[in-house]
């Protein structure tokens, strides 16, 4: 069996599409390990940590190949929230965010090991959330989408009209910091079929024009 040479250490679909856009063909595998949060660790340090631990953890056993670990978490009034356990639990999430503004950080790890290459990297996005109603809250979550998103919404979904506006990258609100990516990517000497800026000028993933 050939050994993959570009893994993404990720169990997440949407941070599969967001690499697919690169061109590149890569391989997933999902990383084992456990996410949480240690002693008074910042959001910053906690999502740069999983992100490394993820592409470790792969990278292991895949010494020849390249591997791309990420993790993103919502950071309010100094505090981390995760993905939310059931749908009370978005419940709570969500009322806290009406009508404020939260950062979005999400880490990005990329480790080759027979090329001693352990790079880091945070990106971090303001979010405005609008006052939406009760109604509105009630209706979104119905639909399920908030499940499995961290802070409890998607922006990429039907959680993108609950966002007012977005300063900073948005393919790092929906989880991966596609344009970091490109740029170590391409520093390593990989070419690559889609170039970054003409995929941040066109837009072409969901919502992302409407968060220009």
């Amino acid at each position: 069996m050939s050994v993959p040479y570009l893994i993404l250490a990720s169990s997440s679909p949407r941070r599969k599409e967001l690499l697919t856009l690169l061109g590149l063909p890569f391989e997933i595998i999902p990383p084992a390990i456990k996410e949480e949060v240690l002693g008074q660790e910042t959001p910053f340090n906690h999502v740069r940590r999983l992100a490394l631990e993820k592409a470790e953890s792969v990278a292991n056993p895949y010494s020849d190949s390249l591997v791309i670990g990420s993790d993103t978490v919502i950071e309010i009034d100094g505090q981390i929230l995760g993905k939310p356990a059931d749908l009370e639990h978005a419940h709570h999430m969500l009322t806290g965010l009406r009508g404020r503004s939260h950062l979005v950080h999400t880490g990005l790890a990329l480790v080759a090991k027979a090329k001693k290459l352990r790079e880091t990297y945070v990106e971090t996005v303001k979010v405005w959330v609008k006052e939406f109603s009760d109604a509105d809250l009630q209706a979104y979550l119905k639909t399920l989408d908030s499940l499995g998103k961290a802070g409890a919404y998607s922006i990429q979904g039907k959680g993108a009209h609950l966002i007012e506006k977005i300063e900073g990258d948005y393919p790092s609100v929906v989880g991966l910091p596609l344009g970091k990516i490109a740029q170590i990517l391409e520093q390593t000497g990989i070419e690559l079929p889609m170039k970054a800026e003409d995929i941040y000028r066109t837009k072409p993933y969901a919502n992302w024009k409407d968060f220009s």
